[in-house]
């Protein structure tokens, strides 16, 4: 095997994620703002049992969450999932795909959750005279500064949002609880209603490929494997433990709002969970979800910020990238460029104003990433000398994981709606274009194209 370029910096990632840190880190990273809304959006289309639909979602999410948790405990890389593609595929084209793909998600997540902030504390009279867009762009520098100042900073923060966003849901059901047995929880609608279909079990999967999306996170703690103390342990255990605690209250939260309000006006209901909480807490302060869905969105966005710079100074670690985002800073010990140049291209798409179309774009992409991923592990697992991971799931877990995923791609796409679709494939073939140029300037070596990356580390990590 061909050995892999040399780091670009002597300075290591340092390592810095407990257990604990790692379980809340993943988390925080599934539970954000979109739960807010998706609860009224799914009760809309499968009724009372939206319940049901989520833990349906569960279930299909779990099979490549299981995928990520081995990967994880095998290959504990800042690349990831691009890491992982090369090892099994050996295709430079593939991997570079797979890593643009999901730092686009990421930034796109990043640039969404920037404008949800900016709009929603310009409501405030202390900023009512500051225009959305300032907010917006105020808040990614600090998150820049945040994730630029340590990988320990950015842990601190992450925690203090994913309790005030945990605890804003636990909110939601111990006010709630009170309604808890007042609502048929099987009451789904039937086709002169609006809905898609009278066959119940079909009706629940289709919610459940709405509600899969409130567990899609899990993925960016492979991120930060080089940065997790005892990653082969500490990384499948944060992961399941991180899907277990969501799926929990996601239920718990989508049986309080039927309860608290009937699906049909819950359906209707732009923001679902604060009309839950006017109708069963109307003595808190309009004000309070207000707060938590800042925090809720700012942590997804704080996760992805950490995700896509490790993933650029990962893929340029290995030369995919160029060279200066694999440049370590000696005091920090995080990749300063690859953070100011993420903080360029997000600060350019929320002045561009219009993120929601590459998001839904992004989502069809991190969905084929999954698949990918999926099939990566199937790839590994079959061959002689891979050193197994701490967690081994069955061999049919990552098969029906990448079906599964493939199954939702078609679901997306079958809905007629073109644009999405096409944007993707915009975002493909400006990937494309990065890798031809990489290649022309002879960044992407053959030898590299050809090789699976060393699981001899570049550079020694401290501890």
């Amino acid at each position: 095997m061909t050995e892999p370029a040399k780091p670009t910096s002597k300075e290591p990632l340092l390592r810095a994620i407990g257990p604990m840190q790692m379980t809340l880190y993943a988390a925080g990273s599934m539970m954000g703002a979109g739960i807010y809304g998706l609860i009224g959006k799914a009760a809309g289309q499968v009724g009372s049992a939206v319940w049901a639909s989520f833990l349906v979602a569960l279930v299909a999410a779990l099979l490549t969450g299981l995928s990520y948790a081995s990967l994880a405990s095998r290959y504990p890389k800042a690349g990831g999932a691009a890491y992982v593609t090369q090892r099994a595929f050996k295709r430079g084209l593939l991997t570079h795909v797979v890593g643009i793909a999901t730092a686009c998600s990421g930034l796109t997540s990043i640039a969404a959750g920037a404008w949800v902030i900016g709009e929603n504390l310009h409501t405030f009279q202390w900023l009512a005279s500051t225009p959305p867009v300032l907010i917006a762009l105020a808040y990614v520098v600090l998150m820049a500064g945040i994730v630029f100042r340590g990988i320990r900073e950015s842990i601190w923060a992450n925690l203090v949002c994913t309790f005030i966003e945990a605890g804003g849901l636990l909110l939601v059901v111990i006010v709630g609880a009170k309604f808890w047995g007042q609502a048929d929880l099987f009451d789904i609608p039937t086709p002169a209603q609006g809905a898609a279909t009278s066959i119940v079990p079909l009706l629940l999967v289709q919610g459940a490929a709405l509600t899969f999306f409130a567990f899609v996170g899990f993925e960016d703690s492979i991120n930060v494997g080089e940065e997790v103390k005892n990653p082969r342990t500490t990384l499948p255990i944060g992961i399941l433990l991180a899907m277990g605690i969501t799926a929990a209250l996601y239920i718990a939260v989508a049986i309080t709002a039927v309860s608290v309000i009937p699906w049909r006006e819950l359906g209707q209901a732009g923001a679902p969970l604060a009309m839950v909480m006017d109708k069963a807490a109307p003595w808190l302060p309009g004000w309070t979800f207000v707060v938590i869905t800042v925090f809720a969105v700012a942590n997804s966005a704080l996760i992805n910020y950490v995700t896509a710079s490790r993933l650029l100074y990962g893929m340029a670690r290995d030369g995919r990238l160029p060279k200066p985002l694999a440049k370590v800073h000696a005091r920090r010990r995080t990749p300063h460029i690859a953070i100011a140049v993420l903080l360029a291209i997000v600060a350019v798409l929320i002045l561009s104003g219009n993120v929601t179309q590459l998001g839904e774009a992004t989502t069809l992409l991190l969905l084929a990433v999954f698949t990918v991923v999926n099939g990566a592990l199937l790839v590994l697992r079959k061959r002689p000398g891979e050193k197994p991971g701490a967690f081994e799931p069955p061999a049919f877990v990552p098969a029906l994981g990448a079906v599964v995923c493939l199954g939702l791609i078609a679901v997306r796409v079958s809905t007629g709606d073109l644009a999405a679709p096409l944007t993707a494939g915009a975002l493909i073939a400006a990937a494309l274009a990065l890798y031809w140029v990489m290649k022309r300037g002879h960044a992407l070596p053959a030898a590299i194209e050809r090789q699976a990356p060393s699981e001899k580390t570049p550079a020694p990590l401290s501890r």
